[in-house]
């Protein structure tokens, strides 16, 4: 039987850099602001969305082809009652970080952020659905689709610009609530674990954390656990036991917040291939 569902996933363990989602009707996928661990480029092929990125907000439509640096918190959700159909491949940061090293491009291994956050260059476009094309024909040899992913990566760097400015000094307070946020993020932490860690007051923590990383003290633990969820679900694991590692109460508790995050559920986002 043919798979009529209206979004889904596709991975290859053969490419454990790259991973893809298509979405044919997006119509009913709303997502909450969130980040990846990834980095992530998108087609649109249908309809029109409102693309946020960090303070940036734009529609975009058939044709356009959105970027999110890894961590950039975004959100795409479709306008009126039109259709939403896009192909989104995450690419794995230090993988790329790598192939922008034998590019050239920095002084280190590190991934270095693109600047842009939208496109509307044809040729971009096309080149991230034909990548997709080839990573999803089941004919094709892994070599054959790891070249067309090494290939891709130089083209997007031919196309686009690396951010070519200093990032905005931080509050090394912000900093370590962040760091905090991170290593803790499955555990029960509290607002005043935070504080303490970071040296910060919290009405401070939480007029300044959201204005830096775009995302409250709460928002950020949340997207780190459906971050670890993700990568859990990939290997196959338990939904459940997931749930409990990631410090949900239990599944449902996972379901409903990772399908608010992902426009997805863990069942169908593991099921997917």
């Amino acid at each position: 039987m043919a798979d009529t569902h209206p979004s889904r996933f596709w991975r290859n363990p053969r490419l454990p850099w790259v991973e893809a989602r298509v979405v044919a009707d997006g119509r009913s996928f709303c997502h909450a602001a969130h980040s990846h661990e990834s980095f992530s480029i998108g087609a649109i092929v249908g309809g029109r969305s409102t693309y946020r990125n960090g303070h940036w907000q734009e529609v975009v439509g058939a044709g356009s082809t959105v970027i999110m640096n890894p961590g950039d918190v975004h959100a795409c959700n479709p306008v009126g009652d039109g259709s939403w159909a896009y192909v989104m491949l995450y690419i794995d940061a230090a993988w790329l970080g790598a192939r922008q090293a034998e590019l050239g491009l920095g002084a280190s291994t590190d991934f270095h952020p693109i600047a842009t956050k939208q496109s509307e260059a044809p040729a971009l476009h096309r080149q991230v659905l034909g990548l997709y094309r080839t990573l999803a024909d089941g004919d094709q040899d892994p070599l054959a689709c790891e070249q067309a992913l090494v290939t891709f990566a130089s083209q997007l760097h031919t196309a686009l610009s690396l951010v070519g400015r200093e990032e905005p000094s931080c509050d090394p307070r912000l900093r370590r609530a962040e760091q905090y946020i991170r290593a803790h993020c499955l555990e029960p932490i509290s607002l005043d674990d935070i504080c303490t860690a970071s040296g910060l007051s919290a009405s401070h923590l939480i007029r300044t954390f959201k204005r830096r990383y775009g995302l409250t003290p709460h928002e950020f633990v949340v997207n780190g656990r459906i971050q670890y969820a993700r990568r859990q679900l990939r290997q196959g694991r338990p939904i459940a036991e997931v749930a409990q590692d990631a410090g949900f109460a239990d599944q449902a508790h996972l379901q409903r917040t990772f399908k608010r995050y992902l426009a997805a559920t863990p069942g169908h986002y593991q099921a997917s291939r």
